[in-house]
C-alpha cells in the first residue's frame, strides 16, 4: 500500500469507525478481492451464504470454472448439488484463510468466516445440525449460519453446546433476537456445567434490518396505506436498537449483527455499539466516500413519533418490535422470513445451473 493509499484508507469513514468506537466491520462477501478491500479498511470478519456464492461465482467465473471441472471429474459420482457445496465450502475456507491471523489476535471473538447452512433445511433441525458440525470442521474460525426458524432455534442451542459459534440468520424481529439469545446461553450453560471451553467462542445474532423495512412496504402497497415514506427506513433500526438495549440489560453473551443495507442508518446508527456492521463491499465503498460524520449514535433513540406511527399503522412492525410478538412458530411465516428463505433456496437452484452449465454445456448454446 502507497503512502497516499494509506493515508486515505486512515480516512474513510468504516476505518474510523473501527479504531475509535466498539462497532466491528465484517465483510458480507466471500469474495477474497473484495474482502482484501475490506481488512483493509478495518474488516475482522466475512460471510458466505448461497446468494453471495452465485454472486461471486458470476463475478470470478475465470477463477471458478476450472475448479468446478476439476471438483467434477475428481467426484465422479457427485450431484450437481453436492458439487455446488463443494465449491462454497471451498469459496469459505480460502476467505477463513485469509481471516485466520485476526482470528488468533482476537482469540476467537472476530477474524471468522460466517458460513451459511442449507436453507432447504429450515424445517430439520438434526440436517441442520450435522451440516453446522461438518462445516466448522473446514477451518478454526468458522462461524456457522442458522436460520432463526422454530428448528433453527432448536439447533442453534445444540450447535453453541457442541462448541460451534453460530451466526442467527434469517432474522428480523425482537421475538427471533430474543430467542437465538436464549439458545445460545442455554447452550453456553450445558458447555460450562461440563466443565467444557466457551472463551474463545463468539456468537453473534444477525437482525437484516433493511429485509424488515422491504417487507414493510410490501405490506403497504398491498394493503393501500399511506404513511411518510421515510418512516420506514427506520423500522429494521428500531428493532435492532430495542433488541441491543435488551442484550445489554440481560447480559446475553452474544452480538448483534446489523445486515441487508439499504440506506446509511443502517450503519451509521449503530456506531458506537458493540456490535457488528455487515454491509457488502458496494455498500463499503459508497460509505467511505461520503462525509458522513463517525460519531456513537446506537443509544439515540429513534423518533418516538414514528415507533408509534409504525406500530399504528403496521401490525406486522409490533410483531417485529414487541417481545412477544411473535411465537417460535410462527418465525417460519413472518412475512420476511418467507421472503428470505425463498430468495436462499432459489439461491442453491442457481448455484446447481452455474454447475450444470460448466460440467453439462449446453449444445444449443456452444
Amino acid at each position: 500500500m502507497s503512502p497516499m493509499e494509506a493515508q486515505l484508507q486512515y480516512k474513510s469513514p468504516l476505518f474510523q469507525m473501527t479504531q475509535t468506537t466498539p462497532t466491528c466491520l465484517w465483510n458480507d462477501s466471500a469474495s477474497v478481492e473484495e474482502l482484501r478491500y475490506s481488512i483493509e479498511h478495518g474488516a475482522v470478519g466475512a460471510t458466505c451464504n448461497p446468494s453471495i456464492a452465485v454472486s461471486v461465482l458470476k463475478k470470478e467465473m475465470p477463477v471458478w470454472k476450472p475448479r468446478i471441472q476439476a471438483l467434477a471429474e475428481t467426484h465422479a459420482r457427485a450431484t450437481e448439488d453436492e458439487i455446488a457445496w463443494m465449491v462454497v465450502e471451498e469459496m469459505s475456507a480460502n476467505a477463513a484463510r485469509l481471516l485466520k491471523p485476526i482470528f488468533d489476535e482476537q482469540h476467537g471473538r472476530n477474524g471468522r468466516l460466517s458460513i451459511q447452512t442449507d436453507p432447504r433445511t429450515y424445517r430439520n433441525s438434526d440436517a441442520i445440525v450435522a451440516q453446522a458440525v461438518k462445516f466448522n470442521r473446514l477451518a478454526p474460525n468458522m462461524i456457522v449460519k442458522i436460520a432463526a426458524t422454530r428448528a433453527g432455534i432448536v439447533a442453534i442451542e445444540e450447535a453453541t453446546y457442541r462448541g460451534i459459534s453460530i451466526n442467527a440468520t434469517v432474522s428480523f424481529t425482537l421475538p427471533q433476537a430474543i430467542a437465538v439469545a436464549e439458545a445460545v446461553e442455554r447452550g453456553l450453560k450445558r458447555r460450562e456445567a461440563e466443565g467444557l471451553e466457551i472463551a474463545t467462542m463468539g456468537p453473534v445474532c444477525t437482525i437484516m434490518v433493511g429485509r424488515l423495512d422491504d417487507w414493510l412496504k410490501v405490506v403497504m402497497e398491498k394493503q393501500n396505506l399511506s404513511v411518510d415514506p421515510g418512516y420506514l427506513e427506520w423500522a429494521g433500526v428500531a428493532v435492532f436498537k430495542k433488541a441491543y438495549e435488551i442484550y445489554r440489560k440481560r447480559g446475553y453473551r452474544i452480538r448483534l449483527l446489523s445486515a441487508a443495507f439499504r440506506n446509511h442508518m443502517h450503519w451509521s446508527e449503530f456506531i458506537g455499539g458493540d456490535v457488528v456492521i455487515s454491509p457488502p463491499c458496494a455498500w463499503q465503498r459508497r460509505y467511505n466516500a461520503s462525509d458522513i460524520e463517525v460519531v456513537p449514535r446506537m443509544d439515540m433513540p429513534v423518533d418516538p413519533k414514528i415507533v408509534d406511527t409504525l406500530l399504528k399503522k403496521f401490525p406486522d412492525f409490533q410483531r417485529a418490535y414487541t417481545e412477544d410478538g411473535l411465537s417460535h412458530a410462527e418465525f417460519d411465516t413472518f412475512g420476511s422470513s418467507r421472503r428470505t428463505l425463498r430468495q436462499f433456496i432459489a439461491a442453491c437452484a442457481e448455484m446447481n445451473e452455474i454447475v450444470r452449465n460448466v460440467i453439462l454445456p449446453n449444445p444449443d448454446t456452444e
